[in-house]
């Protein structure tokens, strides 16, 4: 079970320390995906991001598959679970950066402000899940966490419904959102009357038992 956890400093780097993590780093990977430093000190490398989105995403048509609806031009539909994308990017690149770039990669066409970047850790037998700000930088975490995912690993998901931009969604979208809500409330209330409708006659049954002459 996934627990919160603060948000660790940013521990700037000299570019010696940099160079030495690096070549650590390097010396550690068994897939192939090396960092590389460049002269002016900004170095690359890759990420790799489990997407777990609970909602559908809008994509162009074309670039479709899965279940999915049609709607003009553009497609909605679930990604498979436990989708991985593997990203290269800069130590310059921000969350921000990324979750645009990884949403362009599958051609979504919903707003990057409806998504979050989380750290997922691995210490001491519990898993520590934190939400990334928009301006820290994932290969950084990626460089000091080391290559192995069991120690540091990257997540998207949508905002938290307690977070949610609203302002980001498009109208016919919370449009649907109403008729969903809608719905779900009108089943709840149904299983409610049903519920105290069955109380009720077991309690009408007992009182007839009760004031029953005998």
């Amino acid at each position: 079970k996934d627990v919160q956890k603060e948000r660790e400093p940013h521990v700037y780097l000299s570019k010696e320390e940099v160079k030495e993590k690096i070549q650590s780093y390097n010396s550690s990977v068994t897939d192939k995906l090396k960092m590389t430093l460049n002269a002016n000190g900004i170095y690359t490398g890759f990420i790799k991001v489990q997407m777990e989105l609970c909602r559908p995403i809008t994509v162009q048509s074309s670039q479709s598959q899965g279940r999915c609806s049609h709607s003009n031009n553009e497609t909605a539909f679930y990604l498979p679970e436990g989708c991985v994308n593997t990203l290269h990017i800069s130590s310059t690149n921000t969350v921000r950066e990324v979750i645009e770039a990884l949403l362009k990669k599958f051609f979504v066409a919903d707003n990057p402000a409806k998504f979050a970047l989380y750290k997922r850790c691995h210490k001491e037998d519990q898993v520590y899940t934190c939400k990334l700000s928009d301006r820290e930088h994932p290969l950084y975490l990626r460089l000091v966490a080391g290559p192995r995912t069991e120690m540091l690993s990257f997540v998207l998901r949508e905002h938290e419904t307690g977070e949610v931009m609203w302002e980001a969604f498009s109208i016919p979208e919370l449009q649907n959102f109403l008729r969903i809500l809608d719905k779900e409330e009108n089943e709840q209330l149904q299983i409610l009357k049903k519920r105290y409708a069955a109380y009720r006659d077991k309690l009408e049954e007992a009182l007839g038992g009760v004031w029953k002459p005998g």
